[in-house]
């Protein structure tokens, strides 16, 4: 596994550089961001990770650590590929991807090319409660990180329990947007609540 690469810039595309390390040119694919900061000549350091596939290997380099985690945390969404995950961060700033995860708002996801309705939702659910960015006590953002936490364990307890993914995240959403803040920030509140309103489906949808 290739995780850093230190080097000279010997080419620089719209979404991609040529390092040159120890004589050998990688090519590494950035987001716009990076390709317009970084001008030949330049040393460079980019945090990498290969991306294997039949037909070829891809490199991938980000700026921080930071990125290149939420990099690998988008690539485990369903229907996120390489360039979609890619094309998120370029969109969108780690704090931001943070921000619309936790206050469950898929709308930026879909702005970002070749991205859909469907996985803007799937990225905003299965990235529930999973992206961790350092923020000052007490911010808006902080809290925001934190609270998601709750419905993202209430839904990974009813996919325990038998219910489907999809199920599970519409029933937490809608029970938590009725409940107080009490119930809200508490995972036995939650699902109790979200059991109650997914009881009379239960046989159907878990057999028995």
């Amino acid at each position: 596994m290739i995780s850093s690469v230190r080097g000279t810039a010997v080419h620089v595309d719209a979404d991609s550089v040529v390092v040159e390390v120890g004589g050998v040119g990688l090519h590494v694919a950035v987001t716009p961001q990076v390709a317009r900061t970084t001008h030949l000549g330049d040393t460079v350091l980019l945090h990498t990770t290969l991306i294997v596939r039949e037909d070829a290997l891809s490199l991938f380099g980000f700026e921080s650590r930071e990125e290149l985690t939420v990099f690998g945390q988008l690539l485990g969404v369903t229907g996120v590929g390489p360039k979609s995950a890619l094309g998120v961060l370029a969109t969108l700033t780690v704090p931001q991807i943070a921000d619309a995860v936790a206050g469950d708002d898929d709308a930026p996801f879909r702005r970002v090319s070749g991205i859909g309705p469907k996985t803007a939702k799937l990225i905003v659910v299965q990235l529930a409660g999973k992206i961790a960015v350092t923020r000052p006590a007490g911010s808006a953002g902080a809290d925001a990180a934190a609270s998601t936490a709750v419905p993202a364990q209430v839904v990974q307890a009813l996919i325990g329990l038998g219910w489907s993914e999809r199920v599970a995240a519409e029933a937490v959403e809608a029970a938590a947007s009725d409940a107080p803040d009490s119930d809200r920030g508490s995972v036995p509140a939650l699902l109790r609540l979200t059991l109650a309103a997914l009881g009379p489906a239960r046989k159907e949808t878990v057999g028995g």
